[in-house]
Formats: structure tokens, C-alpha cells, sequence
């Protein structure tokens, strides 16, 4: 099974500049998560809840340490997971783009 999640926007501190640091920015996240159905399955909106919390909470510098930091955590409160890919976008850093780091985990052997 895949889960996408698409488009989650919510603000919080992420980022090295000064201003970054004191002031929430908006963040979009884009997660796919692959793992085997049976007669467990994943909910997403504790998918969603976790990352939430873990990027609001944590206010990271960078968003690669927030990108490892996710991907652990989540498969260990969602043990089911074979693989992810997840990508943080900050929407309004730069005036003329989009900036965007993407990482993938693979967990099944």
C-alpha cells in the first residue's frame, strides 16, 4: 500500500538565518509512505499529527537534520513502514522560488 500525504502547510520555526529563528514560516510537506497491508494498517492522520508536532516542537536548523530526524521517528511510531520519501518545501524564503530538500529511506531488507 501507498499513503500520500500532499500539500500539509502548517508554520513553524526551521532554519539558520536570525529571522528564522524567532519567526513561525510556513512549510509544506510531502510524504509517501509504502508498506505491506495485511490486517494492520497506518493511519494517516496520526501520520500527519506526528510530523506536526516532531517540526513545531523541535525548530531545527536545517531542514536535512529535520528530514533524518522525521524519517527515524516515524518508522519507529509506524513500524509498518518499508520505505518513505519525504520532502520539506519552504514556500516564501526566496521571493523568486521555492526551495525544497528531499530525502528517502528504504527499512525492508
Amino acid at each position: 500500500m501507498t499513503i500520500y500525504i500532499e500539500d500539509l502547510k502548517f508554520q513553524c520555526i526551521l532554519g539558520i538565518l536570525d529571522f528564522e529563528r524567532t519567526t513561525p514560516q510556513d512549510v509544506l510537506i510531502n510524504l509517501t509512505l509504502e508498506y505491506e497491508y495485511t490486517t494492520e494498517f497506518i493511519n494517516y492522520a496520526e501520520v500527519v499529527h506526528c510530523i506536526k508536532m516532531d517540526l513545531i516542537e523541535t525548530k531545527y536548523l536545517l531542514i536535512e537534520d529535520a528530514l533524518k530526524s522525521l524519517s527515524q521517528k516515524l518508522k519507529k511510531e509506524f513500524y509498518l513502514i518499508d520505505s518513505m520519501k519525504i520532502k520539506i518545501t519552504k514556500p516564501s524564503i526566496l521571493p523568486e522560488c521555492r526551495v525544497s530538500v528531499e530525502s528517502h529511506s528504504t527499512f525492508k531488507s
